[in-house]
């Protein structure tokens, strides 16, 4: 049987996917009836070890272990900060700098929504660095493209970080506005059919692009990318006609 997911990477240690938007990595207390993407790759790919996460609204890499000795290796490895991951993002504003960090210290599941807070007393040491690849500017409407490369793991990190930098992710319900990007919202003298019109993307417009690691049995590094999906892909197309 073949996976329901596109298959970035796999021998007999590990498998990575990209994961598409609207999957949860692993079943999830707060949202039991979403599909869940180790439930569907275990289908076809027999049982496989939990290495890290990804949020449900994000699309991306995604690694699992196939076997015990490659998890404790794995893991090690993401404890360790000896896997570097590449996120991109989408976010309201036009950041004044082209790359920054920021060490915000994070709470996960700090209030009532179960959102991570930043928490200069509870918090947990936090980094995440970032690099403005792209701006855009509409009608009254600012956005730019934003490489993330998070340094520890917390829950939320990069949209928590970015949120409290000023520029939250787009279309993000927990730090941001929920609110679809829509093509009339953010271009002058737009002609479309009001009645008709469909939203460019409508998720947190979050991509685990890239994802670079040494092997766990071998020691030979890897490099597992993930292509921008379809609605991150449109979203970019537009907002650089703007």
């Amino acid at each position: 049987m073949d996976s329901a997911f596109p298959i970035l990477y796999r021998d007999e240690d590990l498998v990575a996917v990209d994961k598409p938007s609207g999957y949860l990595a692993v079943p999830d207390r707060y949202d039991p009836d979403a599909p869940v993407v180790v439930r569907e790759l275990e289908k076809s790919e027999g049982t496989l070890f939990i290495v890290h996460r990804l949020d449900k609204d994000t699309s991306g890499v995604i690694l699992f272990a196939r076997n015990a000795e490659a998890h404790r290796s794995l893991s090690e490895a993401f404890e360790t900060r000896a896997i570097a991951k590449t996120y991109r993002a989408i976010v309201r504003g036009s950041p004044v700098w082209d790359e920054e960090s920021c060490d915000l210290p994070l709470k996960p599941d700090g209030d009532r929504r179960h959102r991570t807070i930043i928490d200069g007393g509870e918090g947990k040491t936090s980094f995440t660095r970032f690099k403005v690849l792209e701006r855009f500017r509409g009608s009254g409407f600012s956005a730019a493209l934003i490489e993330a490369h998070p340094e520890t793991g917390r829950t939320h990190q990069i949209r928590v970080h970015l949120a409290g930098m000023g520029y939250p992710v787009l279309c993000d319900p927990l730090y941001g506005s929920p609110e679809p990007l829509l093509l009339s919202k953010v271009k002058g003298k737009w002609k479309g059919d009001p009645f008709g019109e469909r939203p460019l993307i409508s998720r947190t417009a979050l991509h685990a692009a890239l994802i670079e690691f040494k092997h766990p049995r071998t020691g030979l590094p890897l490099r597992i990318e993930a292509p921008e999906p379809k609605d991150l892909r449109a979203s970019l197309a537009q907002l650089r006609k703007l």
